[in-house]
This record gives structure tokens, sequence and C-alpha cells, in this order.
């Protein structure tokens, strides 16, 4: 269920704000139903008309991108910079598309993108429940001694930041860098970058292999896929069970 002024804007007849205004004039109907109450929300079978025009309700889609470092995981930006928006097609880039876990300007990898907003309020309310796996290019040789201290918890003010799993995969002595990969769930890009700089290490590069069970098989960087079916369908089942 959303709120009405959300779909009407949604589906592109109006603004957000508008939309409210319509609502309080009496100008919109749900199902035949005059409705002027901003807070009234519908499901995708209501009829909506304004002004006797019928609404089409945006339809929901579910996008992954593999996204490069140098974009913003958002669709609009008002200094104009560059954003996910760029590497989607002309249909896709029409609609009012959410992150559902952003990435940081300079980091890579699973991006899902969806207007679905019921699915989005999910998983951010699960957050802290789902994993999250990254690969990461450290500055210098980390020990093992290091790594287990990482394994063990640091504590970065007031919580302790201890991956689920933490795994060495490369040491590249010659240009003197660590490849780390490292599963979470409730630390956020910020906490795991200043645990790493405890342990004296700064990201070279930053990338998301794995959110849940979405892993970026089959799509390469810069490039895109709708999710199918049975995958948002487990992300919905997925969360549920969590809760």
């Amino acid at each position: 269920m959303e709120r009405l002024s959300k779909v009407i804007a949604n589906s592109g007849y109006t603004s957000r704000r508008n939309a409210e205004k319509l609502i309080q004039e009496g100008r919109v109907k749900v199902n035949g139903n005059k409705i002027t109450d901003l807070g009234y929300k519908v499901s995708p079978f209501d009829e909506i008309h304004v002004d006797e025009i019928k609404i089409e309700k945006e339809e929901l889609s579910y996008i992954l991108i593999n996204k490069p470092t140098g974009y913003l995981s958002t669709i609009d930006d008002h200094l104009k910079r560059r954003t996910v928006k760029d590497l989607l097609g002309l249909e896709e880039s029409r609609l009012h598309l959410f992150a559902t876990h952003k990435l940081e300007y300079d980091m890579a990898g699973v991006l899902i993108m969806t207007n679905d907003g019921n699915l989005t309020k999910s998983l951010q309310f699960a957050n802290d429940k789902i994993e999250k796996e990254y690969l990461i290019r450290l500055k210098g040789i980390m020990i093992k001694e290091k790594l287990r201290k990482l394994r063990s918890g640091i504590q970065v003010e007031n919580q302790k930041v201890k991956p689920i799993d933490a795994q060495i995969l490369e040491l590249d002595k010659k240009n003197q860098s660590t490849l780390l990969r490292i599963v979470v769930t409730k630390e956020t890009h910020k906490d795991i970058r200043k645990a790493l700089l405890i342990l004296g290490h700064e990201i070279k590069n930053f990338t998301r292999i794995r959110y849940d069970f979405i892993t970026l098989d089959g799509v390469e960087r810069g490039s895109y896929r709708m999710l199918k079916i049975h995958e948002v369908k487990r992300l919905y089942r997925d969360r549920m069970i969590s809760q």
C-alpha cells in the first residue's frame, strides 16, 4: 500500500505537491469514490482518476546494476554529477527508481534499484540481518595478527565492527597491497573504512559482490539486468521469515 499522492506523482501525471493539492480540492477518485484525505493509501489493484482521467500506474521494476566507481546511487543529482541513470536504457531511465541499499560514489558492485516502495522499506527495515559481501583492495600488506583482530572485532566509536567472515585472498608484495574479502550485516561502509584505518590500512578499491543472495554473475561492470520474478519473491519471502 502506498500514499495516493505518491502513486499519482510516480505515474508522471504531476508533482507530489500538486497531487496533494488535487486531492484536497476533491478532484481525485479511487474506485469511483472521491478522496480528500492526504494520508489515503491505495493498492496496485485500485483504479485512480484525476478530473475523470485515469491514472496509469507505473509498472513495478527491479533492476540489478553492476555499478562502477564515479557514479551516484541515485537517478537525479542537482549538481549534474554522473548517476546510475546514465547506465540505464531509455525506458528504464524514465522510471522513478530508488536504491534498496546505496553504494558510495567511489564504490562499485551490486546495486538493486526499484520503484517498489514496499520492497525498499522491507529491505531497509531488515538491513541489519542481510548479508553484504565485499572485495576490498587495501594499501599495504595485512599481517595475520591484524586479520585476527578484525575477525575478533574492532571497536569503532560506540560499536564493535565484527565481520561474519574475513579472508585474505591475495598479498601483492610488489605493489604493497592486500585483497580482502569480508561479509557483514549491520556494519556500514563507513564503519568498515574506520575499522580498517584503525588497523593501519586505507582502502584502494571497495566492491560489493553480493547483497543477500544477489551476486554479479553475468553482469559486467557498468551494465545491468532485470531481476527475475523468483528473485523478487525470495527477497520478499526472506524478509518475512527474518521478521
